[in-house]
């Protein structure tokens, strides 16, 4: 069977093109509503969705932090390069409005979380607060940061806390029950998408991948 597809050579296109064919094709994305200080400890908070987890060992979280037109840093990133803490606040269901307004462009010195009506929580090892209504938080200090170009820069942030709302945790109280977390996650354009609709996949065994082939062969 063949299948009809459309090949885009990604030299041959724009930035913005690239960003477009990337951001609705990788989805969804985790949204990372990052609380930071500036050096004169105010704050600012800020929605990104070129964020994810790297790696539990050490445990390391990315953010893809775009620069401003000009090529200026946003608050975000200038915030981090000052101080090296930053907090990675998930997005439930309840906060995404007010999410949503702390991706408004304000200027600088503005409390987004107060624009936004969001209370805030002082973090336990590192001077940004965390989002109290967040159903998880992630104390981070900066590990790395990486820079691609102009437009963007790559930071790596080492995790030394993780606040999670106690209701969300199994009977183990080492897991996460993710679907009453709620997460809400990013598609392309203006599109978010809930979590709710979830697929139990177990990867199998080799073995069991094995018998049921054998099963399925004719004859």
């Amino acid at each position: 069977m063949t299948v009809d597809t459309t090949r885009f050579d990604f030299d041959d296109l724009s930035a913005r093109e690239r960003y477009k064919l990337l951001i609705g094709t990788v989805v969804p994305r985790p949204i990372a509503l990052v609380t930071t200080m500036d050096g004169k400890g105010r704050i600012n908070a800020a929605p990104f969705s070129f964020s994810n987890v790297l790696t539990a060992d050490p445990p390391i979280l990315a953010l893809g932090i775009e620069n401003r037109r000009d090529m200026s840093f946003k608050h975000t990133a200038q915030n981090i390069r000052e101080t090296e803490e930053f907090v990675v606040n998930v997005v439930d269901e309840t906060i995404m409005d007010a999410m949503n307004t702390c991706a408004i462009g304000f200027p600088e010195g503005v409390d987004e979380l107060a624009e936004a009506g969001l209370n805030h929580t002082a973090s336990r090892h590192i001077a940004p607060p965390r989002i109290t209504k967040a159903p998880a938080a992630y104390e981070c200090v900066r590990h790395m940061t990486l820079e691609l170009g102009r437009s963007r820069e790559i930071v790596l942030g080492r995790v030394v806390a993780l606040h999670v709302r106690s209701d969300l945790l199994g009977s183990d109280r080492k897991t996460v029950d993710q679907a009453q977390l709620q997460a809400v996650g990013r598609m392309g354009a203006d599109f978010n998408v809930r979590t709710q609709d979830m697929m139990d996949m177990p990867t199998p065994s080799l073995q069991d991948w094995m018998a049921k082939k054998i099963k399925a062969a004719p004859g």
